[in-house]
């Protein structure tokens, strides 16, 4: 303990090197927050911005008037049920308008929302379910057979279905019949009980929002993320961490416009997925504090879909990771659009690589601007410059009133230069694990810093590069994957004696899971285990490569040496 708050002393005795290259204007320590929730940076915003787009999807827009009365409805609507503050509330769409009035009903209701991956297979989302123990959910009906196969072993008592059309209009009617009767995307469910969207926003229609004393301390969500290990926790984020985290980058933001124009109306590109703490703090909770306007892309693979949509407006904000970036510099019409209006391109999920990088500022002019941050950190931790005019290859500087520390196995803090594991410490820094202390205190130090997992070092200028990970867990497309899982998967399947997983490197996924097997059926096929894995992981997760071994490599005491079958990979 001694040594981590020596190391601690000795690396704040010195200047903090990051403060000399921040950009003008921008402070070394934030200011007051300036609200004291989410919910309160709704209301205020939604009545400061009312006559304004909020968000757009399928050419259908919610105004910041409309999205304050559906929010206070549903809001409402919840508060019927008999749930009270701090209750959980899961929800489980894809970008679709729904999400975000679902979100933002929960946080004015004074209850704390479970985001869930609409993709999760039942396994998995009884999981989370269980482990938050979650009272309500809003589902998209595509998803609602995976609810009721998981429902059971769970505390949800109050399902609430909604469909693609719901909040579309007229239009809806034809968007619900293309997606249930042509495209056939709505599998057949039996959830009796459930309610209907419309159904909450009918019933809802004279009930008032009761104000729940939020403070600033009390939990908005619990984003679930493997940490360290397999098991998926929920890390819980405040309505401070939030916040924060919102008004770092806000600051962040102000320096790009000293000599730059500032657009009247910021328009933000939201193609990553709501469920994910990227585009929740940088699209939704930016959108809302700026009165910006975000178009919610519900099916980013669809790439011409997207550039479609895209060629329709006029984006200045455009959060991205390196997989997608990618996939529409080779879409041939993408290259067409005219997107000189873009102001800021953030990367972030996963690294982005320099050949990407210098394309997307050939093709739009303008360059990707990459961050750094986990689940833990909501998200934003470190960030480049924004505007600047070269790729640096680096994460970039702490965020205002965040320390970054590169420290040894120990907990001694190491010298600029060289390489140890990235500790931060910020407002936006998660206060734990939910109901799991133990987790907790592995990855939170005394002096009060989170452990990374990811190994990297700071140079003299405050820039810091990631060159490695510490953890075993693998990145595939943003989203972190974690061996155990994937093992005790297929370890289940009866063909298999014995199996582990690791990443390898995938073109375009950044990596991609593979997995080693020794057989115990001889008759087992890389196609057989496929299929089984597919049961119960979510496509992200599924191992890409299957490769067989008459045995795995093992230390002494028979620890399986993941790092042996990387080498092997490669």
């Amino acid at each position: 303990m001694s040594n981590t708050n020596l190391g601690h002393q000795q690396t704040h005795s010195r200047e903090k090197p990051w403060l000399a290259s921040y950009p003008p204007g921008v402070p070394a320590e934030l200011p007051d927050l300036g609200y004291n929730s989410l919910a309160e940076l709704v209301e205020k915003n939604c009545e400061r911005y009312a006559e304004r787009k909020a968000f757009s999807s399928m050419g259908k827009s919610l105004t910041y008037r409309h999205l304050e009365e559906l929010t206070r409805r549903v809001g409402a609507w919840l508060q019927s049920l008999g749930l009270k503050k701090g209750d959980r509330v899961a929800v489980m769409m894809p970008n679709i308008l729904q999400n975000p009035v679902a979100t933002y009903a929960i946080l004015r209701a004074g209850m704390t929302v479970v985001n869930v991956n609409p993709l999760y297979t039942p396994r998995e989302l009884e999981h989370q379910l269980k482990d938050s123990g979650a009272k309500a959910l809003f589902v998209l009906e595509n998803f609602a057979h995976v609810v009721q196969q998981a429902l059971s072993k769970t505390d949800v008592e109050h399902v609430i279905v909604t469909t693609m059309g719901d909040l579309l209009g007229l239009k809806g009617h034809v968007v619900n019949f293309v997606v249930r009767k042509v495209k056939k995307m709505v599998p057949a469910y039996d959830l009796p009980k459930a309610v209907g969207f419309k159904q909450v926003l009918s019933q809802s229609r004279q009930m008032d929002l009761k104000t729940a004393p939020i403070m600033r301390d009390d939990i908005a969500f619990l984003q679930y993320t493997g940490g360290t290990t397999g098991i998926s926790k929920g890390a819980i984020l405040t309505h401070a961490n939030l916040l924060a985290n919102k008004a770092q980058i806000s600051l962040w933001m102000d320096a790009v416009f000293l000599n730059k124009k500032r657009p009247e109306v910021m328009n933000f590109v939201c193609a990553l997925p709501l469920y994910h703490i990227f585009a929740l703090t940088v699209n939704s909770l930016m959108g809302i504090a700026l009165g910006g306007h975000n178009l919610l892309i519900a099916n980013p693979r669809d790439i011409p879909g997207f550039v479609k949509e895209l060629s329709n407006y006029t984006p200045h904000v455009f959060p991205a990771i390196n997989t997608l970036f990618n996939a529409l510099l080779n879409n041939k019409d993408f290259a067409k659009l005219d997107l000189s209006s873009l102001v800021l391109v953030m990367g972030g999920g996963m690294s982005v690589q320099r050949p990407v990088a210098e394309r997307w500022a050939a093709v739009t002019g303008t360059h990707i601007c990459e961050g750094y941050g986990l689940s833990e950190t909501s998200p934003v931790a470190t960030v480049n410059p924004l505007g600047q005019s070269d790729f640096s290859g680096t994460i970039g500087l702490p965020v205002p009133s965040t320390d970054v520390d590169i420290r040894d196995d120990d907990g001694n803090s190491l010298p600029l230069g060289e390489v140890g594991e990235i500790c931060i410490r910020g407002p936006q820094v998660m206060p734990g694990y939910w109901q799991r202390p133990d987790e907790t205190a592995k990855v939170m130090t005394p002096d009060g810093f989170f452990r990374s997992g990811d190994m990297g070092f700071m140079d003299e200028r405050g820039y810091t590069k990631i060159v490695d990970r510490k953890k075993d867990m693998i990145l595939v497309s943003g989203f972190n994957v974690y061996p155990n899982e994937i093992e005790e998967v297929a370890a289940a399947h009866p063909g298999v004696q014995e199996c582990a997983a690791v990443g390898v490197p995938d073109d375009h996924s950044g990596e991609a899971v593979k997995l080693y097997v020794v057989k115990k059926d001889p008759d087992l096929t890389a196609e057989d285990l496929r299929e089984f894995c597919a049961k119960s992981l979510t496509n992200y997760k599924r191992p890409k490569h299957i490769a067989f071994l008459t045995e795995l490599p093992k230390t002494n005491v028979g620890k399986i040496l993941r790092r042996e079958l990387r080498k092997l990979a490669n």
